[in-house]
């Protein structure tokens, strides 16, 4: 995880074999939807490179050192957080995936627009995998860029059950001289409370316990005029950007007292890979004396641009650029709205670390969001007006702690559809007082208009009050979930589902 070559691949040769498609089901009796030829169809369709990675994976209890205080949390085998995946775009891998847990999990390979059978959404798209149960994830990596994968089964997100996956493309031009990935997270489990009771305080009202804070903020609001925009993020708003206070937030599973270090020369150019694994927080990121160049986010190249800090929504991640001085450097991520920090340090000559709690004047700057970028001109979708628009209303609550899409909890959604290839827009509206990540599985979309300026994205970070529309293209047929990323309010309602009809 601390530095690794720019095209180390992870590979290995398995026998061909597709896993069987699971048919995609919906809910209601009037409509038809499309199952497993059309996965199967779809998959096939995909550009192939010819090879094939194996990998294993086991989800398994761990011991974990956070600075000196061992933390009993589970974990992808005896790494935290787990080892690389790393395979060519066009590549098919398999996973065999083990559960060593005393629960079911499950296994969400994020931003990936894979077939849908392989998603890794109990009870939608994948079968949830039981104790010492067994299952092969099988599938063609269909785009290059920074990816993730984590649970998707009730809060095992706040455990320390995530990896990297990257995805590299042989044809691009590397202008780098080193990589390095930084995932950011909030902690808890093993030192504070755990998941399930962060869940259940929050549930029932009573989360003032150690572990716990930022409960006092607006939830539902009423009507909102007009979209709201993009902009105004630099603290999310300025208002609620999480519901817990955790004890600790790492960078790559490290405490701000046993930082990670990274190695570097004066004058390198380092391509960071950051990445918000994150269950409830919002982080501000900036390296002391530095400014970063965006070069990619959610894995697709945007237009290069310059920025001081950047603001990372949970499930997002950016590609940056940065060009070394001499000296020994803090990457810090500020927690927003929680008064923490997390932190790495970079060390290119001799010197002395900058203090636990220092924080960049860089980041007194308004940090970056995703709506001042511009993709590529490879990474636009095709322009077409679109064939169907929805509606995404955000709203909830925090006494009583729900949270709902279009007036819906999960449980009584009214699932949004949309036929193989037409041009599908979401008009995303929050009407809280709490910025949302909002990620859509099986899918990619462009901010804006498809064809038009905007970035090329799966998860993007709602301001309060706010609100964008985002094209996508129905070209990835099956049933998936739409979903707020902070973790909890996903478990208290924040979902909705996405349904290809015939």
């Amino acid at each position: 995880m601390n530095q690794i070559s720019r095209r180390a691949l992870l590979t290995g040769i398995v026998g061909a074999g597709l896993a069987t498609g699971l048919a995609s089901c919906g809910v209601g009796d009037t409509k038809k939807y499309l199952g497993a030829s059309s996965i199967q169809f779809r998959e096939d369709a995909l550009i192939k490179s010819g090879k094939v990675n194996a990998f294993d994976l086991t989800a398994q209890l761990n011991e974990i050192d956070l600075g000196g205080v061992k933390a009993k949390t589970w974990t992808y085998g005896d790494s935290f957080p787990g080892k690389i995946i790393r395979a060519n775009v066009g590549d098919r891998i398999t996973v065999n995936f083990n559960n060593k847990l005393p629960k079911p999990t499950s296994v969400h390979w994020h931003g990936l627009a894979i077939r849908n059978d392989m998603d890794g959404v109990p009870g939608v798209t994948t079968p949830e995998v039981a104790p010492d149960g067994k299952f092969k994830f099988d599938f063609t990596l269909p785009d290059s860029g920074t990816y993730w994968f984590h649970p998707h089964s009730g809060s095992q997100l706040d455990r320390g059950l995530y990896a990297p996956l990257i995805i590299d493309d042989p044809n691009e031009k590397v202008t780098y001289d080193q990589e390095w990935i930084v995932i950011l997270d909030d902690w808890s489990d093993g030192v504070g409370k755990s998941p399930d009771e962060i869940l259940a305080a929050l549930l029932d009202g009573s989360g003032n316990s150690s572990g716990m804070g930022g409960m006092g903020g607006m939830g539902g609001m009423g009507g909102m005029g007009g979209m709201g925009g993009m902009g105004g993020m630099d603290h999310a708003g300025g208002m609620d950007s999480g519901d817990v206070t955790y004890p600790l937030y790492l960078i790559n599973g490290r405490p701000i007292n046993d930082p990670e270090v990274f190695a570097s020369k004066p004058g390198q150019r380092i391509r960071i890979r950051i990445i918000n694994a994150a269950a409830d927080t919002i982080f501000n990121v900036a390296i002391s004396q530095h400014s970063m160049t965006v070069t990619h986010t959610d894995g697709f190249p945007v237009k290069s641009y310059p920025t001081a800090s950047l603001q990372l929504g949970m499930g997002e991640r950016y590609d940056v650029i940065v060009t070394m001085g001499s000296g020994v450097f803090a990457f810090v991520a500020d927690a927003v709205g929680k008064s923490a920090i997390a932190r790495a340090l970079i060390r290119t000559s001799s010197g002395a670390a900058p203090a636990q709690l220092f924080k960049p004047a860089e980041l007194n700057s308004k940090p970056l969001t995703s709506d001042v970028l511009q993709a590529s001109e490879q990474a636009k979708l095709p322009f077409k007006k679109p064939d169907r628009t929805q509606d995404l209303i955000l709203s909830g609550s925090m006494k009583p702690y729900k949270w709902s899409i279009n007036g819906r909890t999960y449980d009584k959604t009214e699932a949004l559809v949309v036929r193989l290839n037409e041009m599908g827009t979401l008009k995303i509206r929050n009407r809280t007082m709490m910025a949302h990540p909002m990620h859509v599985h099986g899918h990619t979309f462009q901010l804006g208009s498809a064809g038009g300026n905007g970035a090329r994205k799966d998860t993007v970070l709602i301001p309060p009050m706010g609100g964008i529309n985002v094209d996508f293209a129905a070209t990835n047929p099956g049933t998936w979930m739409i979903h707020c990323h902070n973790a909890y309010h996903a478990e208290a309602g924040m979902m909705t589902r996405l349904e290809y009809i015939a």
